[in-house]
This record gives structure tokens, C-alpha cells and sequence, in this order.
């Protein structure tokens, strides 16, 4: 975060935050060292699926690939609403993005105004192809904390050799059109974040992400390793600069996760995932919702947060980690920050 994102975050905490942070912090701490979770508190931060819907089709995405073994669909008011009024005055974070584009939510914005009614930071992430002038102001006096705008390239070619069917000439003037609005309005969110998701293709194109940036007024630039599921023999996505990746090449020429995949995650404790329709997940690596811990249309969030299922999950990560699917190509200690 930078000065000004920080000063609007710290001004969405409150005692109640803190403390349910405190005592968080201290379960999760207690969990490693006896090995059996412990749990005293609720998440910081939450995911919540507006829709799975997407106009792209990125080639690592079960979005763009029309994959989904679950079902597909859109996040209703009335759910979010229930989700709000469970947890929301502990909530320090509210991401509102999971798979698919947010902004093909009918409604995506009233979600954003709603959680920032309750005084909770805010952030979305999109392919920015739908930031009108309407939606771009929209967006703006909605309260939204943080924006993020992948933009994986400078140039058409390389942008939609990942981001297939996307025009990178949509994302540049969706992004001018935002900053246009943020500084006509003089408002003060949200933080601009160009993502930059690194792959073969485009990481000759890094210097040239920053310029455009800085010549648009974009807040920040964030570069993302890239998740590929068949990595083990190479991938055409691996960058060669192996800094901007989550592999890392051996003598016989195959690859390995660079993460050592200790017996712990903090993911586990200060955050989950919801679906669109209410399933509850361990973090964003479970994409098809596969390790599904409860349904708040069945469940109250507590109780499921707090549950048998939950429980059992923690304790085998504590126990085993590297047997559990999700974790063996997560991004957790291999992330490249800038």
C-alpha cells in the first residue's frame, strides 16, 4: 500500500476489527506451534463471487475455458446481503472477485456501495473492457477501495497472446476513463493497480508497463507469477527470467514449485472464498469449489467457519499440506512484489 491507500484503509478499522485481528493472529501462532488448529475469531478477509461469467478466454482460466464442473451463475442480492450482516463488522478486507468478471454482475456496483455503507475496504478485479464513461464514474462514486486491471502486455499482440479476445485498447481507455472521473470528483478511492500477469511472452514488456502507467496516473503496478497447471516438462507460459516465476527449473530440465509447502498457511485462518451461490472454500486455489466446508443457504457462516469440516481441513494441512491438491501450486511465498 502507499500513503494514501494506506490512510483510507486504517480509516475503515475499529476497535472490533482490531481485536478479532489480535485474537486471530494469536490462534494461528498457537496452531503451528501444538500442530492442532485453533480457531478464536473470524476471518479479516473475505471472497465473494459476483458471477463466474467472463468475456475472455485466458488459456490458464477455468472461466476463459468454459471448464466449470460447478455450477455457473450470479451472486443474488439477498445472499450478499446475509453475508454483510454476519460478518461484515469484523471484516477488515472484502474482495469481491473470485473467478469470472465483476462487472458482468448486473448489480456488481450496489455490492460495492453497500459493503462501503458498513465501512469495509473494498477491492475488485477486472479485465476493465465494460468501464464506460457511465460505468467508469459509477465506479468512482461507489465507494470501491482498490481496483485491479490486468493488463498483461503493452502491445495487442502480446496482451492477447493470455488475455484471448480482450483488446488492450478497451483496458487503456477504461483505466483513462476511471482516472478521469477520480480526479473530476476529487475522490479519494479508489487505489488504481495495474497487474501485470508475467508470463514468456511478455516479460520483455515489464520496463514498458511501468512507463504507461506513470503516463496514464495508474496508483501502482503489481507484476503476478503465473499459475500453469501442467508445469512439470515446461509450459510456453513459464517465463525464462525465473524471478517472475512460481517454477523453477532442474538439471534433468523438468520443473518444480518453487514453495516449499511447509505444514502451514495463514490463508486458512484469515481468510475463505464464497461462491456465487454460497459454497465456502479454503482460498482461491480451489476454483471449482471442490473442497466445499458449508453453504451459508444451509449454514450460518459461523457455524461453518467454526465447523467439523473446517476443523478437519486445517488439521491436515497442519499435518500434511503437500497431499492436499490446492496447495500443490499455490503461489503462498512466491509471489513477486514491486
Amino acid at each position: 500500500m502507499n500513503f494514501a491507500d494506506s490512510r483510507n484503509f486504517i480509516a475503515t478499522l475499529t476497535a472490533r476489527k482490531l481485536l478479532n485481528g489480535i485474537k486471530l493472529f494469536s490462534s494461528y501462532h498457537q496452531s503451528k506451534l501444538t500442530g492442532r488448529p485453533k480457531l478464536s475469531a473470524l476471518p479479516l478477509t473475505v471472497s465473494v463471487e459476483p458471477t463466474t461469467a467472463c468475456n475472455l478466454r485466458c488459456p490458464e482460466c477455468p472461466s476463459g475455458l468454459r471448464s466449470f464442473t460447478r455450477p455457473r451463475g450470479m451472486l443474488e442480492i439477498n445472499l450478499y446481503k446475509q453475508i454483510i450482516e454476519e460478518i461484515g463488522d469484523t471484516l477488515m478486507y472484502l474482495y469481491l472477485y473470485f473467478q469470472g468478471e465483476p462487472f458482468l454482475h448486473p448489480n456488481f456496483l450496489d455490492l460495492v456501495a453497500l459493503a462501503n455503507s458498513k465501512h469495509i475496504y473494498t477491492v475488485t478485479s477486472t479485465n476493465a473492457h465494460f468501464l464506460d464513461d457511465e460505468m467508469a464514474r459509477k465506479t468512482i462514486e461507489s465507494g470501491l477501495s482498490r481496483i485491479i486491471i490486468s493488463i498483461d502486455g503493452t502491445s495487442q499482440s502480446t496482451y492477447e497472446n493470455y488475455r484471448v479476445d480482450g483488446e488492450l485498447a478497451k483496458v487503456i481507455e477504461g483505466t483513462s476513463k476511471l482516472i478521469k472521473w477520480k480526479r473530476k470528483l476529487k475522490a479519494k478511492t479508489p487505489h488504481i493497480v495495474f497487474q501485470f500477469l508475467v508470463v514468456k511472452a511478455n516479460e520483455h514488456q515489464i520496463p514498458e508497463i511501468y512507463k504507461l502507467a506513470d503516463k496514464l496516473g495508474v496508483d501502482e503496478v503489481k507484476l503476478k507469477t503465473t499459475q500453469v497447471y501442467n508445469y512439470k516438462n515446461g509450459n510456453p507460459l513459464i517465463p525464462e527470467n525465473e524471478k517472475y516465476s512460481r517454477y523453477k527449473k532442474q538439471g534433468d530440465g523438468t520443473y518444480v514449485l518453487k514453495n516449499k509447502l511447509l505444514n502451514q498457511c495463514w490463508k486458512m485462518w484469515h481468510s475463505c472464498v464464497i461462491t456465487w451461490d454460497g459454497k465456502i472454500v479454503p482460498c482461491c486455489f480451489d476454483k471449482d469449489a471442490s473442497h466445499q466446508l458449508g453453504n451459508i443457504q444451509q449454514h450460518s457462516f459461523k457455524a461453518i467457519w467454526y465447523g467439523e469440516a473446517y476443523d478437519r481441513f486445517r488439521q491436515k494441512l497442519l499435518k500434511s499440506r503437500s497431499k492436499i491438491d490446492i496447495c500443490t501450486n499455490c503461489t503462498e511465498g512466491t509471489k513477486v512484489w514491486s
